[in-house]
């Protein structure tokens, strides 16, 4: 590890530089999960710092989840986990929460979606068409007055496509955009006549391609739906605007 811990100067502020310098060891993988950090002693030493530099760029390091520090034991590299990039997604999102936002998700669902439920058709397990069909029972049932509900299991359904198509990728791309779909029904349909319906009979007819593992149909009944929204989210646009 001497090729990392080295003395780092004083050209920029100590601690960013401390936390740069672990930060890329371990995005080039030259400390890999699960490898202990020399002590403080040992790293102030190296980097030819104070310790209060130091255990700022530590501090922040474990904030980001990049390691764990346990007291007695050391400092170890962390994990990253799929949750751990969907929330830092989902801050961003929340943050940009807008009306300009809203119409970039629906155009990103509009493309992606399609294939997603395609590459859901080839890749589903039963676990996946029974949480899909356990998932429509509730929609089917829920109590019309709970919009919320409503929202979290349109939320879900397509969630549970997401994770079919067994490509964690695509599972940190759609996941946060997902998270945004109960503020976006209430804020598009409000009190749209008939939408649940709607949505409901869309999902039947994807959840009936992915079962039969028909890709081609599976596609273009998401691309329907999603066509669906866009037409809705223009119409409040312009409603709104008058």
């Amino acid at each position: 590890m001497d090729d990392i811990f080295q003395n780092i100067g004083n050209k920029l502020t100590l601690s960013q530089r401390i936390e740069r310098t672990i930060e890329n060891a371990i995005r080039e993988k030259k400390l890999t999960v699960g490898s202990k950090l020399p002590t403080e002693r040992e790293m102030c030493e190296s980097f030819g710092v104070s310790r209060t530099a130091l255990r700022e760029a530590l501090r922040r390091l474990s904030a980001r989840g990049l390691i764990n520090i346990h007291k007695g034991s050391g400092m170890y590299v962390s994990e990253i986990k799929i949750e751990d990039a969907i929330k830092t997604l989902d801050l961003y999102y929340d943050l940009k929460f807008d009306k300009n936002l809203l119409s970039q998700i629906i155009e990103v669902r509009y493309i992606f979606e399609p294939e997603i439920a395609k590459l859901a058709a080839i890749s589903r397990t039963k676990k996946d068409l029974d949480d899909l069909a356990g998932n429509l029972t509730r929609f089917e049932e829920c109590d019309p007055d709970n919009t919320q509900l409503e929202a979290d299991l349109d939320n879900h359904f397509h969630l549970t496509i997401t994770k079919a198509t067994m490509n964690p990728i695509v599972q940190i791309t759609m996941e946060p955009i997902y998270s945004l779909l109960p503020r976006m029904r209430n804020y598009i349909y409000g009190n749209i006549e008939g939408e649940k319906v709607n949505t409901l009979k869309f999902h039947r007819e994807i959840l009936d391609a992915i079962r039969k593992q028909d890709e081609k149909n599976a596609y273009v009944i998401m691309k329907d739906h999603l066509e669906r929204t866009r037409v809705i989210y223009n119409k409040h646009m312009k409603t709104e605007r008058n």
